[in-house]
Formats: C-alpha cells, structure tokens, sequence
C-alpha cells in the first residue's frame, strides 16, 4: 500500500481508539493526556520505516531511529487496536445483557476500568514482546520419529534457523549471537528455511556475513523465501553462495554420513545416505518463473535406493506436493508462529500448520516458529526458536 493511504488509514484507526478510550480514562484519571501524547506520537511514527527506507541512506544514525521508533510504534498500535475491538465487543455484550436479560451493568467502573484494562495490557505486551523478541533465540529440541530409518542415520541431527529477517532492527551483532547458538550444537547440517533479509545486498551485507561462521559436519543449506524475492532473490543467492552457503534450487544434494571406504557393500553405502532436497519459496514462480517450486524437481536423479529423504521448503503450503513426492520430512517457517495475539489466529486461513511438529500422511512436517521477527520488535505468546531437529527410529 502506498505511504499517503497508508499513514491515512493509521490515524483514522488511532482516532478511534482516542474517542473509544480518551473520554473514559479522563474520569478515572487526571493523567489521561499521557495516553493522547502516546497515540499522536504512534500515528506520527508508523510510517516512518517506509519514508526512511526510501529517503534515508541505511547508514544514517537518523534513519536507523526513525525505524526502530516506527516499528515499536506499530506492535504497541496493533494491540491497542485489537484491544480496543475487544472491549467494544465486550461493552456491546454488556448492553444486550442489560437491554435484553435485565442485568445491571455498573457503567460508571465498567467503562473507565476497562479503558485502563486496554492501555495497561497492550503497553504490558509490548514490552514484555519486545524483550522475547530481542533476546538470542532458544534451543529447541525436537525428535523426528522415521519409520525404517537406517542404523547409520541414528542421531543424525539439523539445526534449523527460519525467518531471521535481517533488515532494520536486525543486525550484525544479533546475527552473529545466533551463529555463536548454533555452532555450540554441533549438529550435522544447518538449514535456514528462508526469509532470511529484508533488504538489498549492498544495505546489509556486511550484517548478514557472520553467517560464513556457520559450522556443520556436512555443511550449511538455504532455501528462499518469498521475502527473498521482496529484496532481489538472483542477488541474494549470489551472495550467500559467495559466503560459502549452499543455495538449493529445486535440486538436492546427496549427504554421505559413513566413511566411503568403510562401506562393505553398494547397499551399506545408500542405507547410510540422506538426501536433502530444497525447493524455492511457494510464491517464487510469480516472481520468476524459472524458479517456480517444485518437490518432485528436487529430486531429480537423485539415488532410489536412498530412501531417507528430507526437504527444506519456506511455507507449509508445500507439503502436500512434498507428501507425494515421497519425503520423510519437511522443514518449514514462515509463519512466526503467528509472532504475537492475533495474528496467531489469522495463519491456519493460509497455511496448512502453525507450528510445531505434524504428520501428513507418511511424512512429518515441522514448522519453525522463526529465530528473529519481522516489523515489529516484538514476540509474544510465540517464542523464537533455533530448532535442533534429530532423527530418531520410529517405534512399531
């Protein structure tokens, strides 16, 4: 949406919220204007991060403060303004059950209280959002039960980074934390599911770099996601193959875990093999359409008698195609895990998962809720993870 219409629609939204709350908490409080300076200064400040992506130079300290201003502005909004729906949703309730069933509804708390309720709860999550969402992601350890996975692929674990959004509130010491959480893992392969920037190569090259310190026995694997293609994809391939990354593109690679020459047979060799297969995000091909997704194209002359097999793809949009593929497992983002109240209810209308892990016919699916977040600085209710996944053997 362009910045005008935009920046219209905010302020006629924090008007709402103003005339819905202002007048109450004017009775309850002396110190009510507080919250009319705190909605004009959020009015003022949402459409700051687009104005200054447009006329400010990334390097600008002005323009790095118009951002993070902006962004907090808008996650702090956004709860006033569910909030606010909530009580009127609730006040409305009030009124029927007076008008209709003959309750006594104590107006003269109800309203002023409540008004406080929605400032006090939407400041509290905010703050509290913005800590979870600026802190290193966690650990978070998840078995992946394969059924007939071979003795050689026990234990064989992926550390998974998603959505880390690297842009303007994300930037090179946060990346290089997560790098540091990882590497302490010592998994086998790292994957980073997509939407890993927002933003061009020459704004934030040197903030992505730390990712060349990624360390995996068999190496460090990218898919894009669609806020790749946002950003410049052909560039950012480029680049993150310049940092020693392996970009997969529909294709897969062949992961040998036992040492060739310790194989006695052709059988032994496959068996200890795992293909790990990466398509390009769901939306690519409506960017370009030589890079339009596709499971079965992953696999491409890939080894028949492997039989463990593992696809890295942006949405979960994509498992059903990666079911009928003949995957055992699907890695995935995207989501956030709805990142914070509502948005968690809004993301089952377009993907299949939230978060977590799931079963779809013969393959699991696990969804990341993402190591960073995008816009607004702030988790709440949906934690940010850096996700051990290991291979188990499926129980009879």
């Amino acid at each position: 949406m362009p910045i005008r219409p935009l920046s219209a629609l905010t302020a006629l939204l924090h008007v709402y919220i103003a005339l819905r709350l202002l007048p109450a908490l004017a009775v309850l409080t002396p110190a009510w204007p507080l919250a009319l300076v705190a909605l004009a200064v959020s009015a003022a400040t949402i459409p700051l991060p687009f104005v200054s992506r447009r006329g400010t130079r990334e390097r600008s300290g002005n323009g790095s403060v118009l951002k993070w201003t902006g962004l907090i502005s808008m996650g702090w909004f956004s709860s006033m303004f569910v909030l606010t729906l909530v009580r009127d949703a609730g006040l409305l309730l009030a009124w029927l059950a007076g008008a209709v069933g003959g309750v006594q509804v104590q107006w003269a708390t109800l309203l002023p209280w409540s008004a406080l309720a929605v400032l006090a709860m939407a400041t509290a999550t905010s703050a509290v959002g913005f800590l979870n969402a600026r802190r290193t992601a966690g650990v978070k350890r998840v078995e992946v039960p394969i059924r007939g996975l071979p003795q050689a692929l026990e234990g064989f674990s992926i550390a998974q980074l998603s959505d880390i959004h690297v842009g303007p509130t994300i930037r090179n010491s946060y990346i290089q934390r997560i790098v540091d959480a990882v590497n302490r893992l010592g998994a086998d392969a790292i994957a980073i599911t997509g939407d890993l920037v927002d933003g061009s190569v020459p704004e934030l090259r040197e903030h992505i770099a730390p990712l060349a310190g990624l360390r995996a026995r068999h190496g460090t694997f990218v898919v894009t996601g669609n806020h790749e293609y946002y950003a410049g994809a052909h560039a950012w391939i480029d680049e993150l193959r310049r940092l020693g990354l392996k970009v997969l593109l529909n294709e897969h690679v062949v992961l040998q875990t036992r040492n060739v020459r310790g194989a006695q047979t052709d059988e032994e060799l496959f068996e200890s093999a795992l293909v790990l297969a990466g398509v390009t995000d769901f939306t690519a091909g409506h960017f370009d359409a030589a890079h339009a997704s596709d499971p079965h194209l992953a696999l491409h002359d890939a080894p028949p008698l492997v039989h463990t097999r593992v696809l890295l793809a942006h949405q979960p949009r994509s498992a059903p195609l990666a079911a009928a593929a003949g995957y055992q497992l699907q890695l995935s983002g995207h989501t956030h895990g709805g990142q914070f109240f509502p948005w968690n209810l809004f993301v089952p209308m377009q993907q299949p998962f939230t978060a977590g892990l799931h079963r779809l016919h013969d393959m699991w699916v696990y969804v990341s809720r993402g190591t960073g977040y995008w816009g607004p600085p702030k988790r709440f209710g949906a934690p940010s993870e850096i996700t051990l996944l290991t291979l188990v053997p499926a129980k009879a």
